[in-house]
C-alpha cells in the first residue's frame, strides 16, 4: 500500500496535477443541456452515430467562440451536455449550440494562405493560391489539374456571383450556366460595392487567428457570396472566396465513407434526393468547366469549409469524394454530410450559470461540510473504540489520499471534474468507509466475548467481517453504477465519486486495515487487553477462557482389592 501511495502521489506531482479539476458549478461557467428531437415518424434518426456527429458539430461551435477546456458529451440516448468555463457568454453559447447545423455546398471563387495579404508592387503579378485541398470529386478518373486563374477572372466570377439571382423558395439553385443564351445583366452599383467590400474582406482574412476563423462569414446568408476558412489536406489553415450556396445539406439523401476495394482506398459516398440531383447537377456542371481553383465546390458546415472537392464532370444522383482519406477522416465527413439532412433538432433543456465567486463559497461550504463529517466520525470511533481508532483513522488517512491523488489524476486523463454533488459523494463515502472499519472491529470482540485471545480472535474474525464487508460495497456499489448510467448531469458526478469511493474501501480494508489488525495484535498493549485499546476483556464481558476437564478416578482400597 505504502509503494502504491508514493507511485500515485509521485504521477500527481510529476505531471504537475496537484490539485483536482473543478467543474463548472465550482470554479464558474455554464452548463448547457440539450435533448435531442426527430421529425415525426424518424425516430430512428436519433442514434449513437448521430449523436456523436453532433457532438463533433457542437464542439466546433463552442471552440468558434474562443472557450477554452469547454466539454461536450453524450448522456444517455438522447442528450447532450455542454459545459462552458466561466468567461464565456452564456445567452451567445447557448444560440449557437442549441441550433440545427447549417450545410451548404458553395462553389470556391478563389483559395489563398490562411494570412493576410500583403500590399505588391505596382505592375507585379499576384501571387497564385498556396495549394490545391487534398480531397477531389470524382467518377474514378484522375484529378484535372489547371493554372490558378487570374485576379481578373476571379473578379468577373466575382462580379456574375453578385448579380446572380438568389435560390427561390423552392430550392432551385442559383447562379447562370455558362451557354446562357441571354446574356447577364449589368452589376447595380450596389452589387460593385458589395464585391468591392467582400474582396477587402477577403484579402484582410486571417484565418490563423481563432477569432477571425469564428466571424468568417458568420452572417452570411445562402444566396449571397462570402469569406470561410477551412483546413488542405495537410492540416493548414486556408481563407476561401465562395458564390452562393447552390446546394442544401437537406438535399444530401445519405453519405458515408466506404472502402473502394478495387483502389484500395477511402472514399465518401454522397446520395442526393431528386431535388438535390438537379441541382447538383447544374452546379457539377459549371465547375467542371472552370479552371483551379474555380472548379471547385466547398463543404462549409457552420461558415468553416470541413471540404473542397474538386470536380472533373457533371454528377447528378450521387458522387464520391476521393483523396487523401483514411477510414476515420472519411467517416468523419459522411457523418457531417449526413448531418446536414438528418431530421435532427436539439431543444435546450436546462441553462446554469455560476459566478466564479458563487463557486467558490460552493466548495468553501462542501469542504466545511465534509471536515465536521469528518470530525464526528472520529470523535465517535474514539470514544467508543478508543485503541482501534487508531487502526480506523489510519486507514481513512489511506483512503483519503489515494482518492485525492486518483481524483488529480482523472481530470487530464479522462476529463473528471469535481463538482459539488461529487463533493457530496465524498462525504458519504467517509461513513461508507468507517462501517467497513466497525464491521470487522465489532466481529473481533464478538470473538473476545467469546473467550478467545486476541490473535486467535483477528484472524477468526475476518472471514466473517470480509463477506458482510463485500457484500455492503457491491450493494453501494451497484446503486451508484446504476445512477451513474441513468442519470444526465451533475449527479453523475456524485456516482463517479461514491463507485470510486467504494471500490478504493474494497482495497483499503483488504490491503491495509486487515494486515495493520495482524500486527496489532503481536503487541502487548492490544494483546493483553488494555483498558484503552479498546479490547479489554472485562468491558466486553468475555466469557472465562474455554478449558477441558479432565475426570480423575476414585483411589482403590487396599483392603478392597
Amino acid at each position: 500500500m505504502l509503494i502504491v501511495m508514493a507511485a500515485l502521489v509521485g504521477g500527481m506531482f510529476w505531471s504537475g496535477e496537484t490539485t483536482p479539476r473543478l467543474g463548472i458549478d465550482l470554479a464558474g461557467g455554464t452548463t448547457i443541456t440539450l435533448k435531442a428531437e426527430a421529425e415525426p415518424g424518424k425516430e430512428s434518426a436519433v442514434n449513437e452515430t448521430n449523436m456523436n456527429t453532433a457532438v463533433g458539430i457542437i464542439e466546433r461551435r463552442v471552440n468558434g467562440l474562443g472557450v477554452s477546456e469547454a466539454e461536450v458529451q453524450t448522456q444517455g440516448k438522447e442528450n447532450i451536455i455542454v459545459n462552458i468555463p466561466k468567461g464565456t457568454n452564456s445567452e451567445q453559447a447557448q444560440k449557437q449550440v442549441g441550433t440545427t447545423a447549417r450545410l451548404y455546398f458553395r462553389p470556391v471563387l478563389n483559395v489563398l494562405p490562411a494570412g493576410p495579404a500583403t500590399p505588391e508592387p505596382s505592375g507585379s503579378p499576384s501571387a497564385s493560391p498556396s495549394g490545391e485541398p487534398g480531397d477531389k470529386a470524382t467518377d474514378g478518373k484522375d484529378k484535372a489539374t489547371a493554372p490558378s486563374s487570374s485576379p481578373t477572372t476571379q473578379g468577373r466570377a466575382l462580379t456574375e456571383a453578385l448579380k446572380a439571382p438568389s435560390p427561390s423558395p423552392s430550392g432551385a439553385a442559383s447562379g447562370q450556366p455558362e451557354n446562357a443564351q441571354s446574356p447577364a445583366p449589368a452589376p447595380t452599383p450596389s452589387g460593385a460595392a458589395a464585391g468591392s467590400a467582400l474582396e477587402k474582406q477577403f484579402a484582410a482574412l486571417n484565418c490563423l487567428d481563432p477569432k477571425a476563423r469564428a466571424n468568417a462569414g458568420k452572417d452570411a446568408q445562402p444566396g449571397q457570396p462570402t469569406v470561410a476558412c477551412g483546413k488542405n489536406s495537410i492540416g493548414g489553415w486556408e481563407k476561401y472566396l465562395l458564390g452562393p450556396a447552390e446546394v442544401d445539406g437537406r438535399d444530401v439523401d445519405d453519405a458515408k465513407g466506404v472502402l473502394d476495394p478495387q483502389r484500395g482506398i477511402w472514399i465518401v459516398q454522397m446520395d442526393f434526393t431528386s431535388a438535390g440531383a438537379k441541382k447538383f447537377a447544374k452546379i457539377t456542371g459549371k465547375l467542371s468547366q472552370q479552371p483551379s481553383p474555380m472548379n471547385q465546390f466547398a463543404i462549409v458546415l457552420d461558415g468553416e469549409v470541413v471540404s473542397a472537392p474538386q470536380v472533373n464532370q457533371t454528377l447528378s444522383a450521387n458522387a464520391e469524394i476521393s483523396g487523401s482519406f483514411d477510414q476515420q477522416s472519411a467517416q468523419d465527413l459522411g457523418n457531417i454530410l449526413s448531418y446536414g439532412a438528418l431530421p435532427l433538432s436539439f431543444n435546450v433543456e436546462t441553462v446554469t450559470t455560476v459566478t466564479p465567486a458563487l463557486g467558490g463559497e460552493q466548495l468553501k461550504a462542501g469542504l466545511i461540510a465534509g471536515a465536521i463529517g469528518l470530525a464526528l466520525v472520529v470523535i465517535y470511533l474514539v470514544v467508543y473504540y478508543r485503541g482501534l481508532s487508531v487502526v480506523a483513522l489510519l486507514s481513512l488517512l489511506v483512503s483519503g489520499i489515494l482518492t485525492y491523488s486518483l481524483m488529480s489524476l482523472l481530470g487530464p486523463a479522462i476529463g473528471f471534474a469535481l463538482n459539488l454533488p461529487a463533493v457530496c459523494g465524498a462525504i458519504v463515502a467517509i461513513g461508507i468507509t468507517a462501517d467497513s472499519f466497525i464491521v470487522y472491529f465489532e466481529r473481533i470482540r464478538d470473538e473476545i466475548r467469546e473467550g478467545r485471545t486476541l490473535r486467535p480472535a483477528v484472524e477468526r474474525a475476518w472471514p466473517r467481517a470480509r463477506r458482510t464487508i463485500l457484500v455492503s460495497d457491491f450493494v453501494s456499489f451497484l446503486a451508484a453504477a446504476v445512477l451513474f448510467v441513468v442519470t444526465v448531469g451533475k449527479v453523475q458526478g456524485f456516482a463517479f465519486t461514491l463507485g470510486l469511493t467504494t471500490l478504493l474501501d474494497v482495497v483499503v480494508v483488504f490491503f491495509f486495515t486487515k494486515p495493520l489488525m495482524t500486527l496489532l495484535a503481536r503487541t502487548k498493549f492490544f494483546a493483553s487487553g488494555h483498558p484503552w485499546s479498546g479490547l479489554d476483556p472485562k468491558r466486553l464481558g468475555a466469557k472465562p477462557p474455554l478449558r477441558r476437564s479432565r475426570r480423575v478416578s476414585a483411589p482403590v482400597d487396599p483392603k478392597e482389592a
